[in-house]
């Protein structure tokens, strides 16, 4: 067999099947040639797919013996996958030694993008419906809040009346401060007592600030007379000071 011959004669029918996409290295000693394959739905600027060029290099006695292959301008392709398919290339070129090849290793490596990209595409797919489920459930939790449990219903209601006790006590520091005398004698007991102390004598101590606004108070004289049980000589001149 004329090796040379057999070689050149698959290369100028390459040429014609892969116009464009076939690109000659150099062919000396021996034929080396690239050829550009891409996966369905490849888009270069979106980077959507598969895409790399075979290097294919002959040998001295190809095809009975195979060619040397190599892989270059990878897109998409992680290094495992790299490996994988040069495995693969080489396994085919083992089974078709003996007979031109390159258009049979061409179409396998093809077919293999495709299988690829159709694997990565229904990963992407899943990994996509297990974030917009997380998602949902992020969103329903918010709404549902924290399932309650005997511990922590106790440990919240502990808390809230700890709170609740607070702010009554904080109401009520500031409301004391607003109330009437009346108000206060009604809320504060402390007050009794000191009426008790004076009933018995004891003195007692007054808060002058209580009686402040008193001279504020609209006393009318006349109201007294107007009482059927106001009777003038229970009061003299001297208490009027």
């Amino acid at each position: 067999m004329d090796y040379k011959e057999e070689q050149h004669g698959e290369i100028e029918a390459l040429e014609s099947i892969y116009y464009g996409d076939l690109k000659i290295i150099s062919s000396e000693p021996f034929y080396k040639f690239s050829i550009e394959i891409k996966s369905e739905e490849y888009n270069a600027e979106e980077q959507n797919g598969l895409s790399c060029s075979i290097i294919f290099t002959f040998v001295d006695k190809y095809p009975d013996k195979p060619p040397l292959i190599e892989l270059d301008d990878v897109v998409n392709l992680s290094e495992k996958n790299e490996n994988e398919l040069l495995d693969f290339l080489k396994k085919q070129a083992e089974e078709n030694l003996g007979m031109v090849m390159i258009f049979s290793l061409v179409s396998a490596a093809q077919e293999w993008l495709n299988v690829q990209w159709d694997a990565i595409k229904k990963q992407q797919q899943e990994e996509q419906l297990i974030r917009e489920k997380e998602k949902e459930e992020a969103e329903r939790k918010k709404f549902e809040g924290t399932r309650v449990t005997v511990e922590s219903f106790l440990k919240w209601k502990q808390a809230f009346e700890e709170e609740l006790q607070i702010d009554k006590k904080r109401e009520m520091s500031k409301k004391i401060g607003k109330l009437t005398g009346r108000e206060l004698f009604i809320t504060d007991k402390t007050l009794n007592e000191s009426d008790l102390k004076f009933l018995e004598g004891e003195e007692v101590k007054v808060d002058e600030s209580l009686f402040q606004d008193l001279d504020d108070l609209d006393i009318n004289d006349e109201d007294d007379e107007d009482d059927p049980d106001f009777d003038p000589s229970n009061y003299n001149s001297d208490d009027s000071s």
